[in-house]
């Protein structure tokens, strides 16, 4: 039996109080300080917020993070991670969406939070760092303004309790919350030890804390009580000295990240020998790329596939199966079995009936972890589930004989990228804003660093002066978040379509091979 996220802080302020819960840049919170300073964020929230109320969190993955998440969770209130990476247009519809109540964010997203706040009036913003207005309280003024008795939400009780809301674009582009309970989210006795911790595990989370991926690391190291090493900037150099200097046992890392890590100059004399388990996942990654990061760091490794809608991991490929050389060797290319308490069919997108062995479909999951739906979006999470409660992903893929899953071309089109997701219909939509545009088709092209490389395809407009590559991707700038502008842009004089006028973009995906 596992434990709930607040409780299990509870637990280990009492059993271990004086163990680092989390450590950024020099600061460190041990567990008995976190639960205290998560209690007085409770009672903070309570202030201003009712029950059931959404609280924003702008800022990059530091300790605070892990504060608001747990003292969030025991005020009985949501916590609403913001993508730091979009414009403070796209902010300002997902907070209005949100309903935000109380805004937390830090000086570097301090213009962007503004924007917010004038487009919400009423809503409290709280700087972590120094504030000089007296209406805008600095963080830890505020939390030492309340009381640090426990409220008491979050336990088992709780377990239906919605806490979490992470967004989500659809294929259309308009962000959807999903939303999370604490039973969708708590890490059981089986997850735990899958992990290989042990007494004075130090976890690296470079991730963002506005994915299931940055948030499912965090929540699954402070349940364990391990100590939580938060990375807010990624660079490569950096982050393998603080591995190093650390002395970091487990790490999640995307596969970008792995290849930065691996292409570094002299990384082979770095001494990793401290590291148990990397974990890894949230965007393709080459059998290439394993086989380099297997040699280099010379420790367990463990593959994921999940989505938010699905709480996280799905399946996964354990350690014993990553075997670089052996008779198994072709399972490098899996994303592994089932997790215990999820079913996974694969089934015809059209008919929902399952396929057979070795056929490609459409993946579907059954399981605790399931999300119950999109905030405010009733039509939106019925058409989620099928009619025998499968959540249906968009993701392709096939199950093989051994009940292993692989992933093929996406139902959807959605592109994941370093990763993110990427949408190709907003990219589209904002290119063919230029004079010079026909038509527009964005796919996802292989790539080695980032998974997938948002590609363009464009017809230039007749009798218009033809834009250059680098002109078109200028023009996403200041409309798109940077990490959805292309990397690249082919020309063609027309898309290929079906007879039904659908751009066939799996044309567009072989035609550069």
């Amino acid at each position: 039996m596992g434990l709930h996220l607040p409780d299990a802080i509870r637990l280990h302020a009492t059993e271990r109080g004086a163990s680092t819960a989390l450590t950024c840049q020099g600061r460190t919170v041990a567990y008995s300080a976190l639960n205290s300073r998560s209690n007085r964020i409770a009672r903070a929230f309570l202030a201003d917020s009712a029950a059931g109320s959404r609280i924003g969190f702008l800022a990059r993955t530091r300790n605070e993070a892990g504060e608001i998440l747990v003292g969030a969770a025991k005020a009985g209130l949501v916590t609403v991670p913001l993508n730091w990476r979009l414009s403070a247009a796209e902010l300002t519809v997902v907070a209005q969406d949100a309903e935000l109540t109380v805004l937390l964010t830090e000086p570097e997203f301090r213009a962007a939070a503004d924007v917010v706040c004038a487009a919400l009036p009423g809503l409290r913003l709280i700087v972590i760092g120094p504030s000089e207005q007296p209406d805008v309280p600095a963080y830890e003024t505020w939390l030492a303004a309340h009381p640090d008795d426990d409220p008491g939400r979050g336990t088992a009780a709780d377990a239906d309790e919605v806490f979490l809301q992470i967004y989500t674009s659809g294929t259309t582009g308009v962000p959807k919350g999903v939303l999370l309970t604490h039973g969708n989210f708590y890490a059981d006795t089986t997850e735990l030890e899958e992990y290989l911790w042990e007494p004075g595990s130090v976890a690296f989370n470079a991730l963002p804390m506005f994915h299931i991926g940055g948030l499912g690391w965090l929540r699954v190291a402070l349940t364990a009580g391990a100590t939580s090493l938060m990375f807010p900037d990624f660079a490569p150099e950096a982050a393998a000295s603080a591995i190093e200097r650390e002395g970091v046992t487990h790490a999640f890392l995307v596969p970008s990240v792995l290849h930065m890590l691996t292409e570094l100059p002299g990384i082979e004399k770095r001494d990793f020998s401290r590291l148990t388990l990397i974990t890894y996942g949230s965007a393709p990654i080459t059998p290439a790329l394993l086989r380099r990061s297997i040699s280099l760091f010379a420790c367990h490794f463990m593959g994921k596939y999940g989505l938010t809608e699905g709480g996280g991991t799905v399946t996964q490929l354990p350690p014993e199966d990553h075997e670089p050389d052996g008779p198994q060797q072709h399972l490098l290319t899996s994303v592994g079995r089932p997790r215990r308490g999820v079913d996974v069919v694969v089934a015809d997108p059209e008919t929902g009936r399952p396929v057979r062995t070795g056929i490609v479909g459409e993946i579907r999951i059954r399981s605790r972890h399931n999300t119950p739906g999109y905030w405010n979006r009733p039509e939106e999470t019925a058409a989620l589930y099928d009619s025998e409660g499968l959540l249906c992903t968009g993701d392709g893929g096939y199950l093989d004989a051994d009940g292993y899953l692989f992933l093929a071309d996406r139902i959807k089109d959605m592109i994941v990228s370093g990763g993110e997701n990427v949408y190709p219909t907003e990219i589209e939509s904002v290119l063919a804003e230029h004079p010079a545009v026909s038509e527009v088709a964005v796919v996802g092209l292989p790539d080695e660093v980032w998974g997938e490389a948002v590609t363009a395809f464009v017809v230039p407009r007749p009798g218009a002066d033809r834009p250059t590559e680098r002109e078109l991707i200028d023009f996403t700038r200041d409309r798109i978040a940077s990490y959805k502008k292309p990397r690249g842009v082919h020309f063609v004089d027309a898309l290929p379509r079906n007879p039904n006028g659908k751009v066939l973009k799996r044309e567009l995906r072989t035609a550069t091979h």
